[in-house]
């Protein structure tokens, strides 16, 4: 069988993604080798003919492991990747239908509401400068009001113009942010459709234009701040320039191909010990509901119906009550991929420190760099601190790379109490320090188990 060659695009790699994401994370590179797949996969199919395209159906994927590992920050990163439709939702959240509460289908209508949000701000950059001239132009007029007649004296003319042209550099400034204008807003009264809102139903998009005929936009005048009257100033000139129809076709087809929802805590719907349903809620109940949405089905929203046949799933949950065999077999048919995330070691945790991008250390260092205090960690310090969130670990519950903040947290609160008031803008987090300050409650067992 001949395989089809096909250019690489700005599409990333599978290489290129697991990269990407060892600069936020250590280890797990089973995890990242099959999100990374998975992802390339989504670009992969678009490639081929129309026919053999319809076959192809995501492999979705369950990641295993305790928390703290990566499972929920490996899903994050991959969303800002992807620049494809990418929904997180606990699954926790989902009510049984006919339960009160959130039915499965409404992670379908929010994954919608993301792509129209998404294709909605790429079309938008082709009119930025356009539309950043056209507020700016308001906002004077508004702060300063035209003149009169064109044949206005030309000296008069003169002082208006230079007046206006101030005002424009202040504007840029934004020393004029808090100052208060009138703003003129158009609100559409459809009380039909609000009324179809509040009750939590969905209702055809042609139905709602037809209703907003029916009821035409009222204007009124708003006080409110610039920096307020630009943003909204700039949502009026985008929709002249937008085309709202195209906008949700096209973030409709995108969500059908391309869309990506991540199931967190799946474990806590399955069944096997501590499993079972609660008083109000029946977890074999909410699989049932996930499972045709998973295999493919026609979900009905504000905007039309959207097929879930080739949206990809990712899911993920510590199964530490459970194990992914609890589930119901014909979910657990819809999840082939399962990756197992290995608990963090001290080395990790050190790696976690010195090595990632927007660590921990990094962003004490920034926050109090904003005080005029500059921090130093030593390697020893840093040592130290991973051998003490491994063996906290250890001792109590494992919670993985979330021990490390609470260590932090403890480390650093009389410092970042003090500054900026304290006589030593530089200071030096050392092994010694942090034997001071943490060897205490450490020791005492009974306190650790509160405080860290």
């Amino acid at each position: 069988m001949k395989i089809k060659q096909v250019e690489h695009t700005s599409m990333w790699t599978c290489a290129e993604v697991v990269a990407m994401l060892d600069r936020y994370i250590i280890g797990q590179g089973d995890a990242k080798k099959s999100v990374a797949i998975a992802l390339r996969n989504r670009w992969r199919r678009m490639q081929l003919p129309l026919e053999m395209r319809e076959e192809v159906v995501p492999n979705n994927i369950i990641l295993i492991g305790p928390t703290g590992v990566g499972k929920t920050e490996i899903a994050r990163r991959l969303s800002q990747l992807a620049d494809l439709p990418f929904l997180r939702v606990e699954a926790t959240k989902f009510t049984e239908k006919g339960y009160v509460g959130r039915d499965v289908d409404s992670m379908v209508r929010d994954l919608v509401e993301n792509a129209i949000s998404l294709v909605r701000r790429k079309k938008e950059t082709r009119f930025t400068e356009e539309i950043d001239n056209a507020v700016e132009e308001k906002l004077i007029d508004t702060l300063f009001p035209p003149l009169s007649g064109m044949d206005a004296e030309p000296e008069r003319r003169a002082r208006w113009e230079r007046s206006r042209e101030k005002i424009r550099k202040q504007l840029n400034e934004s020393v004029l942010d808090d100052k208060e204008v009138s703003v003129t807003t158009e609100q559409s009264k459809v009380p039909i459709a609000n009324i179809f809102t509040s009750a939590g139903e969905e209702f055809d998009a042609s139905f709602g234009d037809s209703l907003k005929n029916m009821f035409p936009k009222q204007s009124t005048e708003k006080k409110m701040s610039v920096a307020k009257a630009r943003r909204h100033l700039r949502e009026q000139e985008a929709e002249k320039r937008l085309d709202m129809d195209q906008i949700v076709a096209e973030a409709i087809e995108l969500v059908e191909n391309g869309g990506i929802i991540f199931l967190d805590e799946i474990d806590k719907i399955a069944g096997g010990r501590g499993g079972g349903s609660g008083p109000d809620v029946s977890r074999e109940g909410v699989q049932r509901d996930l499972l045709p949405i998973v295999e493919g089905a026609g979900v009905s929203t504000k905007y039309g119906p959207v097929k879930t046949d080739h949206i990809l799933f990712l899911a993920a949950g510590a199964f530490h009550m459970s194990k992914p065999s609890d589930l119901i077999p014909e979910l657990q048919g819809r999840f082939p991929i399962r990756v197992e995330l290995q608990s963090l070691t001290e080395e990790d945790f050190v790696k976690i420190l010195r090595d990632t991008e927007g660590s921990l250390i990094r962003q004490y260092v920034a926050l109090l760099g904003v005080d005029n205090c500059e921090i130093t960690f030593t390697d020893d310090a840093i040592d130290e601190i991973a051998r003490l969130a491994a063996e906290l670990n250890k001792r109590m519950e494992n919670i993985g790379a979330r021990r490390l903040q609470t260590i932090m947290a403890q480390l650093l609160d009389d410092l970042m109490y003090d500054v900026p008031d304290v006589t030593q803008p530089q200071f030096t987090v050392d092994r010694d320090f942090v034997n001071k300050r943490l060897a205490d409650i450490i020791r005492d067992e009974d306190l650790s188990r509160y405080i860290l």
